[in-house]
């Protein structure tokens, strides 16, 4: 079979290809495109679920690729991330971020959120146009992780291009390049921070680093800082967007929270089940013969989990292509994940989407598309589904 991620309608939705596959059967051989070869793909939700905690499955990318020259050219920052690590190094580098993201932590964030959202729509007025994706969605949530980190406001355009060319899917240069771009600004950022400390994050790992290097080696310090800063937004932005399309196509739906706000949050876990920011989730590999569900998965298969697809599985969610904001089971999505790789930024991205969601209506009731739906731009990246705008009248 062709691969259909070489297609572009896959791009513009998904949902059919994954409905064919998980039909064809839910554990399957996919061919990736390109010379990449064939990967298994996981679009069941018992399967993905399995998957996603499977001791079995390895996320090492230095060990798939020690024997299989890429000839790419990433970043040794990005080549080896805490996403793709194993316990007990991936237990050792999240447990120095853990504490940043707690449900706590994000409470106390909430009204530094709030206040950044509603800096960004004040120049707003009723009757104009805007993109929501470059007005709101993409940088509220780059406000906010690079807050979090210590990322001077001047920078934080650069470092969003650097991101969205690094989820490029096929352009092979463009990521290499944005790869280097962004470690090569992280690493001189921790510098600064070294001589000069604040109290964000970054500055604090900084400190590990320096005061215990058996913890934090150089470069798992550029390394970690990287994928904060790019997971911290990139997932959050495509949520942001993704919810509020769905909303405007079901504007009787929006109309239900803006009367009743008190129920967005269980509202949130609805739209991240119907449309998953994160359509594949980052890669695993299957270092010796395995089974997911019934399938088995050869040694040395790349192994891709779909949370897209699994949240839209009819086996576990009753009519999956609707969106039913008063879904007893919404909470069971894996939009995040599942088990000890399940997203660390979870109750912030929660925080950023219910705080959109309770401001747009309240500061624009009247809020709807300026375009059809079936014409607006998606990006080309098959891990996350998010859209290049979002034109709105307000």
């Amino acid at each position: 079979m062709a691969s259909p991620f070489s297609d572009p309608a896959f791009y513009r939705n998904r949902y059919p290809f994954y409905a064919a596959l998980r039909q064809r059967c839910p554990v399957t051989q996919v061919p990736m495109g390109g010379s990449s070869g064939d990967a298994t793909v996981v679009t069941g939700y018992d399967q993905a679920r399995a998957a996603l905690a499977a001791p079995d499955l390895s996320k090492d990318a230095s060990a798939f690729f020690a024997d299989r020259p890429s000839g790419r050219a990433l970043h040794p920052a990005l080549a080896s991330t805490m996403l793709n690590s194993d316990p007990p190094d991936h237990t050792r580098l999240r447990r120095l971020v853990t504490r940043a993201f707690t449900p706590a932590r994000v409470q106390q964030l909430r009204p530094a959120v709030l206040a950044l959202a509603e800096e960004l729509v004040d120049g707003w007025s009723p009757g104009d146009r805007v993109d929501l994706m470059e007005g709101l969605a993409l940088p509220l949530p780059v406000a906010v992780i690079s807050q979090l980190l210590g990322v001077p406001d001047a920078d934080r355009d650069k470092v969003r291009r650097w991101s969205t060319d690094l989820l490029a899917t096929g352009d092979h240069e463009r990521i290499d390049a944005a790869s280097h771009a962004l470690a090569d600004y992280m690493a001189g950022l921790a510098a600064a921070k070294r001589q000069d400390p604040d109290d964000a994050l970054l500055s604090a790992l900084v400190a590990v680093r320096d005061e215990d290097g058996d913890q934090l080696s150089e470069l798992e310090l550029v390394s970690l800082s990287v994928l904060l800063l790019v997971a911290g937004h990139e997932t959050t932005t495509a949520a942001i967007g993704n919810s509020v399309l769905a909303l405007l196509q079901h504007p009787e739906q929006l109309a239900v929270l803006h009367a009743d706000p008190g129920r967005i949050p269980t509202a949130v876990d609805e739209l991240l089940r119907y449309d998953s920011p994160v359509s594949i989730a980052t890669w695993r590999w299957a270092p010796k013969d395995t089974t997911i569900g019934e399938a088995q998965v050869p040694a040395g298969s790349p192994v891709f989990v779909s949370p897209g697809a699994a949240n839209r599985d009819p086996a576990r969610f009753a009519d999956p292509d609707r969106l039913d904001l008063d879904r007893p089971d919404a909470r069971a999505h894996l939009a995040f994940g599942h088990g000890i790789h399940r997203c660390l930024g979870a109750p912030l991205a929660q925080a950023e989407i219910e705080i959109v969601l309770r401001l747009l209506p309240e500061r624009f009731p009247g809020l709807q598309l300026a375009e059809p739906a079936e014409q607006l731009p998606w990006r080309h990246s098959r891990l996350v589904r998010g859209l290049e705008a979002l034109p709105v009248q307000l």
